[in-house]
């Protein structure tokens, strides 16, 4: 089977969201809904060095995220209604909406934060790689529409080896260990280990569709 999965090189994006938009509009997605999100982490600060001089640690960087369509997907051990599918061709990891109930399973589970709840019409919902675009040789829309060619989607082997010194994750992403993601980032070099502790992230209303006070 090949396993389709992205490349995302964080030294070229800019957090600019182009990614997020053309795939809310491609999807015909509600305002408060997102498949594809933009993490702004943020972190470090000024120290003292005496005499009227400060140094800094300060960084900021941004991550682009879909589903990993994982090789373990979390979502999809815990769904009740087996709902949730691996296609045998692509890899890709896709809702069957005729066989889901609503649970709610899968956005509690995913360490990504991927799925939405679509609670009018008990639905979960996901990326699910613009599939339907696959499958006519195009690429998704969040690859096309990157103004800085952040993204690129393919055969996961054959985008680590094209691409060297590319990682499974980076903060604020979980360990890759948990569902082993079809990811390749290349960091940039402010870029942190996945669980670190020294930044956060700031834009977290946004991701968690927690709406702004």
């Amino acid at each position: 089977m090949t396993q389709y999965g992205f490349y995302f090189d964080s030294t070229r994006c800019t957090g600019c969201r182009t990614c997020e938009m053309a795939c809310k509009d491609y999807k015909d997605l509600p305002q408060t809904m997102a498949f594809r999100r933009v993490y702004d982490y943020e972190g470090g600060g000024w120290t003292d060095a005496g005499e009227g001089a400060y140094t800094s640690d300060a960084f900021a960087y941004h991550v682009s995220l879909g589903c990993q369509h994982c090789a373990m997907p979390a979502c999809m051990a815990k769904c009740p209604s087996g709902a949730i599918v691996k296609d045998t061709e692509t890899g890709l990891v896709a809702i069957d909406e005729e066989k889901c109930t609503g649970a709610g399973m899968c956005v509690a589970t995913c360490p990504y934060n991927v799925p939405v709840l679509d609670t009018e019409a008990k639905k979960g919902l996901k990326c699910d790689g613009c599939a339907e675009r696959v499958a006519e040789g195009l690429n998704p829309v969040c690859v096309e529409a990157c103004p800085l060619r952040a993204l690129e989607f393919g055969d996961i082997e054959e985008l680590r080896a094209k691409h060297a010194g590319t990682v499974a994750g980076i903060a604020p992403m979980p360990s890759p260990d948990e569902t082993t993601p079809s990811i390749a980032i290349l960091p940039c070099p402010a870029a942190k280990e996945p669980g670190d502790t020294t930044g956060a992230i700031a834009n977290e209303k946004e991701v968690t569709d927690v709406p702004a006070a």
